[in-house]
């Protein structure tokens, strides 16, 4: 048994960052709000019983073995993953009782997000790498 962090292939996670992108911009040019829960529902699944229906599905497409691809550390995917579904959430919810700028600010984070991520910037990374620092400096200052 291998002491190597588990992973998730790229392609795999960019295809859910495509998903989250898109499903955000048809329910934009739309407004079928419904469209949010997609992703929203794909998350949720995958947080909790480690099934994302999407990234199921972008797996059968692989060309090579999945461990042949650059792997993505699953932690990350999972807190970058809870980011999204928050915003998702929040997004929907916020639809729903008609509070617009909320809205509009949910999507258009995560949105944003997704999209830089697939430009190769991941933002949740960075916040998770601030976060993780700032917990190790405030042991090392207590000690």
């Amino acid at each position: 048994m291998s002491n190597s962090p588990i992973s998730i292939p790229r392609p795999l996670v960019r295809t859910n960052q495509w998903f989250i992108f898109l499903s955000t911009v048809a329910t934009w040019l739309s407004g079928q709000s419904w469209l949010l829960l997609l992703p929203l529902i794909a998350g949720l699944l995958g947080m909790c019983f480690d099934y994302n229906p999407v990234m199921r599905v972008a797996k059968l497409f692989l060309k090579k073995n999945p461990s042949e691809y650059i792997p993505e550390d699953k932690d990350q995917q999972q807190f970058n993953q809870l980011i999204a579904i928050s915003l998702l959430a929040v997004g929907f919810l916020s639809y729903l009782m008609g509070w617009s700028t909320i809205t509009w600010i949910a999507t258009i984070m995560v949105a944003t997000a997704s999209f830089v991520a697939i430009l190769g910037f991941c933002i949740g990374c960075y916040i998770r790498f601030k976060w993780q620092q700032f917990r190790y400096k405030r042991t090392q200052d207590s000690n």
